[in-house]
């Protein structure tokens, strides 16, 4: 569902409001983020690897097939649904930032019911907000940036910087090729300290 310049703006519209669903409702999203790690999956699947109730299962698939994000892959019974790439970029509202909406996005959106520091986090900064520190995530995870510098980037305290970035490490490393960085950088404690080498 990469978003190109020769659609009609209808269509992006519509690609864009579906999206929004999924980063609203956090079990849209973590069905998605299912499916986009599974491949294929039967409404069963989803019932038992999610605990879904069958009547929940089958309605947040058919909304996901209804807003376009999911598609049927085989007509067969029991059907098996899929996942479709979502890849849209989205300015903020005071126009000085923009993101992009991917599957690692959707996915963090989606475990925000279960892990209480990536609901804190949207409920202060937003999902823009939570798409900024999925990308100093991914950099952390590099070996690229500090906690501390992404504390001063975005003006937030250090021990909110180092929750936020241990609670998308799992997302992180789910949909992105993170090679050992070796750098040091995960031996620093949550005050930015060296941790003892004694």
């Amino acid at each position: 569902m990469s978003r190109t310049s020769n659609r009609a703006d209808g269509d992006i519209v519509q690609d864009f409001l579906s999206v929004a669903d999924l980063l609203e409702e956090p079990q849209l999203a973590q069905l998605y983020a299912y499916l986009t790690r599974e491949g294929e999956a039967t409404v069963q699947d989803v019932m038992d690897d999610l605990e879904l109730a069958q009547g929940t299962a089958y309605s947040y698939v058919n909304r996901l097939v209804d807003a376009g994000v999911v598609d049927v892959t085989d007509d067969e019974q029991p059907r098996r649904y899929a996942a479709r790439e979502i890849d849209l970029t989205v300015t903020t509202a005071a126009g000085d930032r923009e993101y992009t909406i991917t599957p690692a996005l959707i996915d963090a959106v989606g475990r925000r019911e279960t892990d209480a520091d990536i609901d804190t986090y949207i409920d202060r900064h937003g999902v823009a907000g939570l798409a900024t520190a999925l990308t100093y995530a991914v950099a952390r995870e590099r070996g690229e940036v500090t906690h501390r510098l992404m504390a001063e980037d975005l003006d937030i305290s250090p021990l909110a910087a180092e929750m936020i970035l241990q609670a998308l490490r799992p997302v992180v490393h789910e949909h992105y090729d993170i090679e050992e960085a070796g750098s040091g950088l995960d031996e620093l404690d949550i005050d930015g300290d060296a941790a003892d080498d004694a």
